[in-house]
């Protein structure tokens, strides 16, 4: 009655042989000393690693919008004196021209 058809579906059948997780080489090999070392560091980098990136961001964000409040603007200040000096410089050389020399 093991291998009865249940209904609206279909019955594998079971395997004669089932491997142990204990059996062969590569089962030994995942449970050995050195492989969870392994598995234990690269989880240890991979946490600090995310950690890093996470107050980076966060620093990033910082610098970038103490950058866009008090660099940006006065660096349009600066500009527009610039561009005023020269413009009254500008003005200057024309108005001194025009002016008749003695």
């Amino acid at each position: 009655m093991a291998a009865q058809a249940r209904k609206g579906g279909i019955s594998l059948p079971e395997r004669r042989n089932p491997k142990k997780e204990d059996d062969g080489v590569i089962a030994k090999l995942a449970q050995s000393e050195i492989v969870i070392r392994g598995k234990q560091a690269a989880n240890d980098a991979a946490f600090v690693t995310k950690k890093l990136m996470k107050s980076t961001g966060k620093a990033a964000w910082i610098a970038g919008t103490s950058f866009l409040i008090l660099v940006v603007p006065l660096i349009i200040a600066m500009d527009r004196e610039q561009q005023l000096n020269e413009l009254e410089l500008q003005q200057a050389n024309i108005l001194g021209a025009a002016q008749p020399q003695k």
